[in-house]
């Protein structure tokens, strides 16, 4: 099985940047899915973007896309979102997943999940 911990939220200013980390732990990191998804106040958790196994392959929600770049790392066990150009609409709770079958695109499709970091973008 595989261990989740998120770090690296926080507040930033609209139009600033923030860069979010997950650390798994196991032996069979590389094999998941990874990706990241976020729960705001009153909100069901929704997508936000995922990569696969080699990492050669990312694909994100609508609403992020040319702001928010996923990457990982095997070596260090380690899945990246790094956040861009950010909005009020961003603030939330960020939850790094792990999907051993499918793409880690759906909220049903998760294995695992880490305990959420939260960022917050003031107006």
């Amino acid at each position: 099985q595989v261990q989740l911990v998120e770090s690296g939220g926080g507040l930033v200013q609209t139009g600033g940047s923030l860069r979010v980390s997950c650390a798994g732990s196991g032996r069979t990191f590389s094999t998941y899915y990874m990706g990241w998804f976020r729960q705001a106040p009153g909100k069901e958790r929704e997508f936000v973007a995922a990569i696969s196994r080699t990492g050669d392959w990312t694909t994100y929600t609508n609403s992020v896309k040319g702001r928010f770049t996923i990457s990982r790392d095997n070596a260090k066990n380690t899945v990246y979102l790094q956040m861009n150009s950010l909005k009020p609409e961003d603030t939330a709770v960020y939850y790094c997943a792990a999907d051993r079958i499918g793409t880690c695109t759906v909220v049903t499709g998760v294995d695992f999940w880490g305990q959420g970091t939260q960022v917050t973008v003031s107006s």
